[in-house]
């Protein structure tokens, strides 16, 4: 389990990036798998998954996953829709006792928090729904609660930049976008460029003046503490698990 030092400091909200160990799964999904949409054993997922709520110190129901799809949408979750499917790649909520959760497995989680508002949102964060504005969009709405705000954030275990090579193709649709966005890539070969998601993800946050800090750890080379994407089609692996991360106001 891993921890934000800014975040920890705020007796008001608890938070979590927790590492793939301490759980009930077999297998390539060894042992906290919380990837509802994986191939592994739903009853070793709901095992998981209260194991995490219990962490987090709320009942089980009170544990809001999303169903992720690598958008920019974001849902506000409040007393009429957190029994529902909630179908978005970020969350923002008010409300106590309901805990936020994202998983990933190279993507970056990201938590954030309003220290003002006391609003808490967690944000799946891979590369397309950053290229497709997911941090605007989530910084927008916690704006739209309230715009006289105080917002911190943490960037949670991903795929480190060493470890993510993408093709010219990859390349090329990020620099059509802005040519500033070179500086997130670097030569790996003459067909192959290595690609720094956790640099875009915290630029993009410093762009509304949040204040961010790290939990520096690469998914793809510490096997041990996480899952990776990445990793599980290297070894040619049918599936991998995801780990997650969970924030909510106490």
């Amino acid at each position: 389990m891993f921890y934000s030092k800014k975040l920890k400091k705020f007796k008001k909200i608890n938070h979590c990036f927790f590492s793939r160990k301490n759980g009930f799964s077999k297998g390539i999904y060894k042992s906290l798998n919380c990837g509802r949409g994986s191939m592994d054993n739903k009853i070793k997922i709901r095992k998981n998954l209260d194991f995490v709520a219990k962490k987090m110190n709320v009942k089980k129901n009170k544990l809001i996953l999303m169903h992720q799809t690598h958008s920019n949408k974001v849902v506000e979750i409040k007393k009429n829709n957190y029994k529902r499917k909630i179908i978005a790649d970020a969350m923002i909520t008010k409300m106590r006792g309901i805990v936020l959760g994202v998983v990933t497995a190279d993507c970056v989680p990201l938590i954030i928090y309003d220290f003002k508002n006391e609003i808490v949102s967690c944000v799946h964060a891979g590369w397309k729904g950053t290229y497709l504005g997911i941090i605007k969009n989530t910084i927008t709405r916690i704006k739209k609660l309230n715009s006289n705000n105080k917002i911190y954030a943490c960037i949670g275990p991903c795929i480190a930049k060493k470890s993510y090579e993408v093709d010219l193709k990859f390349y090329k649709k990020f620099i059509s976008k802005s040519n500033k966005n070179k500086k997130y890539f670097s030569k790996k070969s003459n067909d192959k460029k290595l690609f720094d998601l956790r640099k875009l993800v915290t630029d993009e946050l410093l762009k509304f003046n949040v204040k961010v800090d790290q939990v520096d750890k690469d998914t793809f080379a510490q096997t041990s503490n996480f899952f990776s994407y990445r990793r599980s089609n290297k070894l040619r692996q049918k599936d991998y698990g995801r780990c997650i991360s969970a924030v909510c106001v106490r």
